[in-house]
Order: C-alpha cells, then sequence, then structure tokens
C-alpha cells in the first residue's frame, strides 16, 4: 500500500508562486511515473503535469512555461512548482502514483490540496 500525502497549496494572488510537495511511503516510488492532477469545483480531473522513471516531464499546454514538475528519488517526493499563477489555476491539486509491473499495475491517489488564487 502506497500512501501519498500533498503539501504547500493555499491562497495566493495572481501572479504570484506556489510549491507542492507530495511525499510517498510504502511503495518503489523509483519505479513509479508520478503526476499532478487537478479538479476545479465541477469539472472533472485533468491531468496538469508528469514525470518518468527517467525524469521525463509533460505538461497539460494552459500551464507550459509556468509550472515545473520535478521529483526527489532520495526523498521520495514529488514537486510542482507554479509560478505566474491565475485564478483559473484555482483547484484542488492531487498527486498520483503509477507503476507498472509484469504482475500488474499500481495507481495510487493523494488526498489533494487547495490551491485558490485571487484575481
Amino acid at each position: 500500500q502506497v500512501q501519498l500525502v500533498e503539501s504547500g497549496g493555499g491562497l495566493v494572488q495572481a501572479g504570484g508562486s506556489l510549491r507542492l510537495s507530495c511525499a510517498a511511503s510504502g511503495g518503489f516510488f523509483s519505479s513509479a511515473a508520478m503526476g499532478w492532477y487537478r479538479q476545479a469545483p465541477g469539472k472533472q480531473r485533468d491531468l496538469v503535469a508528469s514525470i518518468t522513471t527517467d525524469g521525463t516531464t509533460d505538461y497539460t499546454d494552459s500551464v507550459k512555461g509556468r509550472f515545473t514538475i520535478s521529483r526527489d528519488n532520495a526523498k521520495n517526493t514529488v514537486y510542482l512548482q507554479m509560478n505566474s499563477l491565475r485564478p483559473e489555476d484555482t483547484a484542488v491539486y492531487y498527486c498520483k502514483y503509477d507503476r507498472r509491473t509484469g504482475r500488474g499495475r499500481y495507481t495510487y491517489w493523494g488526498q489533494g490540496t487547495q490551491v485558490t488564487v485571487s484575481s
């Protein structure tokens, strides 16, 4: 069983920055792809950024150039640096652990952290 604990959310003015962290325990972190998703009220949960086991990153178009995903395997932690925040970035942000092995796929979610960007 993998546990994911997000932190770093909060209230920030438009143009500001936040850094989200997601600490994993109980799993093979370095062997898992990690992702950050967000869900605004009344909307579906969407992928924001992802990072593979070898460090390859990908971003949804709306955050390219503003957000950076990174991972520290020694700390079992994935980060999301968010700069130039906009009101439309307001959502609950979730991290996701995704590990595929010969025996199956293991997916876990964190509990989420609220990010609110005021205009």
